[in-house]
């Protein structure tokens, strides 16, 4: 049974940082390109992130470029996501999300599996 699970969350204020974790289990974590997505209140879930499965090639969505880095480290089965310079309008749920994928280039992502989610709330 595939399980993504999600942590870090938290209540930050603007400006602040967080760093997201996502361990997985029950898959070969490396043939998976991993990635998140968020889901603010009355909004549609949207793309965040991706990193491909060797962990080269990333794409972002224009909002958070240059705040927000993905990573991942393969021997712990575990996806990172650092977001810095957090604005309010990071506020939403966050979700980890697995893609098999073993293309080189990614350019978004079409999860087989899906995290919890963890709450990511920035004040103003």
């Amino acid at each position: 049974q595939v399980q993504l699970v999600e942590s870090g969350g938290g209540l930050v204020q603007a400006g602040g940082s967080l760093r997201l974790s996502c361990a997985a289990s029950g898959l070969t974590f490396s043939n998976y390109a991993m990635g998140w997505f968020r889901q603010a209140p009355g909004k549609e879930r949207e793309f965040v992130v991706g990193l491909s499965w060797k962990g080269i090639s990333t794409s972002y969505v224009d909002s958070v470029k240059g705040r927000f880095t993905i990573s991942r480290d393969n021997a712990k089965n575990t996806v990172y996501l650092q977001m810095n310079s957090l604005k309010p309008e990071d506020t939403a749920v966050y979700y980890c999300a697995a893609e098999r994928n073993l293309r080189p280039r990614l350019t978004t992502l079409l999860p087989d599996y899906w995290g919890q989610g963890t709450q990511v709330t920035v004040s103003s």
